[in-house]
């Protein structure tokens, strides 16, 4: 499975390399070159050694999305630290693309909810921490 990663902060970097020592083709988008040093933290070798893709660019510019194998992708992931970034480039991912699973990270969780029910697969850490927040004070409770 090819899978391509939009933001290598600490979220997409931990993605990418769970995904690739699990034996998937691995390749991240992101516009800062320095937020490479992420994918190559606690590997013997560099993430490209390791197998790994980087291309540096904007995830919301087309070239810099087939620059980093869109066309060959089976799974994209949305992971920047922009909400509006990383709804509009999974609708691109889904709709002009045809990627088969495309995951967005949204930290609004009304936002979540509303592109949710649009058929954009999103993950809301905002609403899993209140999930978890709650749960926490009834075990205490």
């Amino acid at each position: 499975m090819f899978v391509l990663i939009v933001g290598a902060g600490r979220v997409g970097s931990a993605v990418a390399q769970s995904m690739l020592a699990r034996g998937h083709e691995v390749s991240v988008l992101d516009h800062d070159p320095l937020s490479h040093e992420r994918l190559d933290a606690g590997l013997a070798s560099s993430w490209e050694e390791t197998g790994g893709r980087f291309t540096v660019g904007q995830g919301i510019e087309v070239e810099a999305l087939r620059e980093a194998g869109i066309d060959e992708a089976d799974v994209f992931i949305a992971s920047t630290s922009g909400d509006n970034t990383n709804l509009v480039i999974a609708q691109v991912a889904q709709k002009r693309f045809n990627v088969t699973t495309v995951i967005a990270r949204v930290m609004d969780p009304a936002r979540a909810t509303w592109y949710a029910e649009q058929g954009v697969r999103t993950i809301c850490p905002t609403l899993q921490a209140i999930s978890m927040f709650e749960s926490a004070i009834v075990e205490v409770s």
